[in-house]
């Protein structure tokens, strides 16, 4: 017996469709999204690689590209008070809104034991999302594009990696950023590998 000649089973009506698909247009449409990884303390490479896999797990979300590790120098305090930081980027493609991408950011730093005590202190893991689709936000609970990707090397060397036309919403292309910025205190570290979730 198919639906047609079931008295019982009624079309969905079309304002109805219209209704659940405006409410989020994400479900069918995925959008790229570029997040920074940065870790500093404990096993780096592991933590990077277990934060990369967590997200792999999230649903909705498909990591696409994993950049080169950079090794850096710790941002915004004094010179050899921390240890360097391993940073990737990663582009994935998702159907997570900006801000439920945001906690699932969060929860991975959570489980990687992330303790937020001091600005700019050390951390085993960071995940940060640098850009999403082409919204601008000012929400200062996730700002975007990230309000100082601009101006970081460790985002922009490994971001230009894995996407050589990549650009800033309203600020730009990377590799012009990258070139105003300078690679001082970011190096590449080819002996070094993160890889796609599998």
């Amino acid at each position: 017996m198919n639906a047609q000649s079931d008295p019982t089973v009624q079309p969905v009506p079309a304002s109805v469709l219209e209704t659940v698909d405006a409410a989020d247009v994400t479900l069918s449409n995925p959008k790229w999204a570029v997040v920074a990884l940065g870790a500093n303390l404990g096993n780096r490479l592991e933590t990077l690689q277990g934060a990369i896999d967590a997200l792999g797990d999230t649903p909705g979300l498909r990591v696409k590209a994993v950049s080169p590790v950079y090794e850096t120098e710790p941002w915004g305090v004094e010179p050899g008070s921390q240890p360097s930081y391993l940073n990737a980027v990663l582009a994935v493609k998702t159907t997570l809104p900006p801000g439920s991408l945001l906690e699932r950011g969060q929860a991975i730093e959570e489980a990687f034991d992330r303790v937020r005590e001091e600005r700019w202190g050390p951390r085993t893991i960071d995940v940060d999302i640098v850009s999403y689709a082409d919204v601008v936000s000012a929400d200062p609970v996730l700002t975007l594009p990230h309000p100082r990707a601009h101006q970081r090397a460790f985002v922009l060397a490994p971001w230009l990696d894995i996407d050589p036309e990549a650009q800033i919403p309203g600020l730009g292309p990377v590799a012009a950023l990258l070139d105003g910025v300078g690679l001082a205190g970011v190096a590449p570290r080819p002996d070094l590998e993160l890889r796609l979730p599998e």
